[in-house]
């Protein structure tokens, strides 16, 4: 709509990029390196993160700063920042509405704010994070608690799980839970020490050959698995969680409860509310996200409006690896709209998840969306249990990431 008599007129850019983590920033600066010009990206915070650094935080091998930079310091050259939240996208008038009451005009749009962490959609679990014996490494501010809970241990019963619905990396989940029971074990304590891992699938993981490289872990530091449940309900004064079977006999109401002495768990999670509420997602799908081609990441129903990373509605799991592939198709099909022509590119639905399954090796699965193998690195057996890509994942993809990703260059 029109501003109001008296009210400043919208600012107006090219192109609008809204989140300024890993899929704005390294967008941005591709964009810029294609030769596109009057680019903004809308972010409110002050800090950039590296989410895959997170779970080593939790595992206690890598430290906050590491993960940290200002936001100021990622932002390319030539681009400007609009340091402001989007409240509303009103995608008919090409026009987004921020928190402080300003609007950006757009030529076009790519919404990549990110995913919603929903701590709530769960009975006491924000109550327990905020407690002394929860934490979790899906949040900055819980990782660095998560690993003095779990260093600290010596005895009794820590619970980990993995929330139903889609999510960031589903694979992070397991990521501090194998890097504890390593330390325990070298501790000599992990026979005295109870690990319970919930899980709403009736494997680990999806793909075959990650999950028999899993499943051997799991046995081997005797952890117990759930399988086909998730957490329902958590007593943070009580110290327990409700654990209920999904399976064929849920319908019997069968649960769990289950004593914890530390709690990491993972909420479920979501596209923004605001984003939620706007015409963008597919009618009728309750987790929010952006409704696109999921090929080309372009709106299946606004020509000027482009999604990638964890807030499109693609086939992917959600990564940062598939983000790497999603963020050059976007940038490509972008460009060939300014100039007149026809999108070409294509996105292949590829992901991959490292798993950090000790403190010094790592199984790196690469699939598709039907989770069948899809490696990409030329080094025969990959995706079993090595020490040089936990050399790769630890060491060399940071490095990758704050130099050259999000520069656009990789």
């Amino acid at each position: 709509m029109a501003p109001a008599a008296g009210d400043p007129r919208p600012t107006r850019h090219q192109i609008v990029i809204i989140g300024g983590g890993n899929a704005g920033i390294s967008l941005a600066a591709r964009l810029r390196r294609y030769g596109a010009n009057g680019i903004a990206v809308v972010e409110p915070s002050s800090r950039h993160l590296y989410q895959p650094l997170f779970s080593h935080i939790a595992g206690g091998t890598a430290e906050v700063s590491e993960a940290t930079r200002p936001q100021a310091s990622v932002i390319p050259r030539g681009v400007t920042w609009v340091r402001d939240a989007v409240v509303d996208i009103d995608a008919a008038q090409n026009t987004i509405h921020l928190a402080s009451g300003d609007q950006i005009r757009y030529d076009q749009l790519v919404v990549c704010p990110g995913i919603q962490k929903d701590w709530d959609a769960v009975p006491g679990l924000a109550d327990a994070m905020a407690s002394k014996y929860g934490a979790s490494n899906y949040e900055i501010e819980l990782a660095p608690k998560a690993w003095d809970l779990l260093r600290d241990l010596r005895r009794g019963t820590v619970v980990f799980n993995l929330p139903p619905g889609p999510l960031t990396c589903g694979g992070a989940a397991q990521k501090p839970m194998y890097l504890a029971c390593d330390y325990w074990a070298q501790q000599g304590v992990l026979k005295d020490i109870r690990v319970i891992l919930v899980v709403p699938t009736p494997t680990v993981f999806t793909e075959a050959v990650a999950n028999k490289e899993l499943d051997r872990k799991i046995a081997e530091y005797g952890i117990e698995v759930r399988y086909d449940s998730e957490i329902t309900a958590v007593d943070a004064v009580a110290r327990t969680v409700t654990v209920q079977d999904l399976g064929a006999e849920s319908s019997l109401g069968g649960s769990e409860t289950v004593a914890y002495d530390v709690l990491h768990a993972v909420p479920p999670q979501s596209a923004p509310d605001w984003l939620k509420a706007t015409d963008l997602p597919k009618p009728g799908d309750p987790s929010g996200f952006v409704e696109v081609d999921p090929e080309t990441l372009r709106s299946i129903r606004y020509p000027a409006v482009w999604s990638l990373g964890d807030a499109a509605a693609t086939l992917n799991s959600k990564s940062g690896a598939a983000l790497r592939q999603q963020t050059q198709v976007v940038a490509k099909n972008l460009m060939a709209v300014l100039k007149g022509k026809s999108v070409s590119a294509k996105y292949n639905n590829y992901s991959a998840c490292p798993f950090t399954v000790s403190r010094s090796t790592v199984v790196f699965s690469e699939f598709d969306d039907q989770y069948r193998p899809k490696p990409s690195l030329p080094w025969k057996g990959i995706m079993r249990e090595r020490r040089a890509t936990f050399v790769l994942e630890r060491r060399i993809l940071p490095r990758v990431y704050w130099n050259l990703i999000l520069k656009g260059r990789a």
